[in-house]
């Protein structure tokens, strides 16, 4: 505190959190503490989709349920996105992802080492079929910070139930010699996570997917529902009736374990209460990791999503038209993009006084509550609300209410 009585932060936390004039942060008392969130102008993690091509068909993917042809991101694009980030101070995350396989690009070890760079944090999500051993060596060599690798399965029948391919015993092989690859190196990176998506088929696996997690090294854990794109996926939800999973106390020994919400039932009571009681493992859930709902986590990550062609998005679930379900309603989320980043500078399309007021009221989540209500003809699409909400209106969202989760 100044001699003013005003709260002063150090510099570099505050140009981290983009706390400058004019910013929009929220700040919230929370029992004997104060939360203090990263502001409106903070940019912190950018999404870039490398490609929408996959050398799988899984049954939950997105892929299954739309006509977009297959996209690849070109190396134009990619350093017009290069060139972006480099104006970013400090330097964002720079997360592959999106909605296809990374591995599938060609040059994804190129875009990964000119990220590196720039002095980018660098992560990546894969489904883990592709880490031969000329890609290992590469990752550790250019100093990959964190690979996120999907596990929906502890044994081979399982996970090929969800993959359709029986590819879990060469995805531990390989993760088992990327460790020792670590090791033998003295490398730090890249960290390991593991990606679950629960549903009803598999939830009892997610014990065991945290044991092999600890095994392979892994030092967190991302637990989400699975996003219903078909009638078949909405019979598997675990999230009819929500609840609220508790916050444990970190502890370094085990990894940090990210649970969505979901119905603590039969199927999933066990699981979960195995999950909270396991010694040492850290819970963290809703958006936030806080327990509240109805908080845009891309919003509240500092983040912007490029896809494949160059189109600058707000969030992933924005960077494709796509289908799923609210209940027994099918809602469309229509494609939204603030501009193209073949066409504007990345730091000009964030600082667009309209994507401003979008993050804004994002931040503030003042859109009809579409997920609880669900009963009028303006839930089944993202286009407007009755509130008055202009596209996108994201009362509906299941990332915002805590359903579903992205590393």
């Amino acid at each position: 505190m100044d001699e003013r009585g005003h709260l002063v932060l150090p510099p570099e936390l505050a140009a981290r959190l983009g706390l400058v004039d004019g910013a929009v942060a929220s700040v919230e008392e929370r029992g004997d503490s104060i939360a203090i969130g990263r502001s409106s102008a903070s940019l912190a993690r950018v999404y870039v989709e490398p490609t929408t091509l996959c050398n799988l068909v899984c049954r939950t993917c997105i892929r299954n349920v739309w006509d977009e042809p297959p996209g690849m991101m070109s190396a134009e694009t990619f350093a017009r996105v290069i060139e972006g980030v480099r104006e970013v101070s400090p330097p964002p995350t720079i997360f592959f992802g999106g909605f296809g396989e990374p591995f599938a690009h060609p040059d994804l070890l190129a875009m990964i080492a000119a990220a590196k760079a720039i002095d980018c944090p660098v992560e990546l999500i894969t489904n883990g079929t592709r880490l031969d051993d000329e890609t290992r060596r590469a990752l550790v060599r250019i100093g990959l910070d964190r690979l996120w690798v999907s596990i929906d399965g502890s044994t081979p029948e399982s996970y090929a139930d969800v993959r359709l391919w029986d590819a879990l015993p060469q995805v531990i092989e390989d993760l088992t010699r990327l460790r020792a690859l670590r090791l033998t190196t003295r490398s730090a990176v890249p960290r390991l996570g593991i990606a679950f998506v629960a549903m009803k088929r598999n939830i009892a696996d997610l014990p065991e997917v945290i044991r092999l997690g600890q095994r392979l090294g892994a030092d967190r854990v991302s637990v989400s529902n699975v996003l219903a794109h078909t009638p078949e996926m909405r019979d598997q939800v675990l999230y009819a009736r929500s609840i609220e999973t508790e916050v444990a106390e970190p502890s370094p020994w085990s990894p940090a374990v990210s649970l969505p919400r979901m119905d603590v039932d039969e199927l999933t009571a066990e699981r979960v209460a195995w999950v909270e009681a396991r010694r040492g493992v850290r819970l963290r859930s809703s958006p936030a990791g806080d327990g509240r709902a109805d908080v845009c986590p891309f919003v509240e990550k500092g983040s912007v999503s490029i896809r494949w062609d160059g189109a600058i998005s707000p969030c992933l679930p924005l960077l494709h038209t796509h289908g799923s379900y609210l209940d027994f309603r099918l809602r469309t989320n229509h494609a939204f993009a603030v501009a193209n980043i073949n066409d504007r500078c990345l730091l000009e399309a964030w600082g667009d006084p309209a994507y401003v007021a979008l993050r804004e009221r994002l931040m503030a989540f003042d859109f009809a509550p579409c997920t609880i209500c669900n009963s009028c003809d303006m839930a089944d699409e993202n286009l407007e609300d009755c509130f008055g909400s202009p596209t996108p209106a994201c009362g509906g969202c299941l990332w915002a209410r805590g359903f579903i989760r992205c590393p």
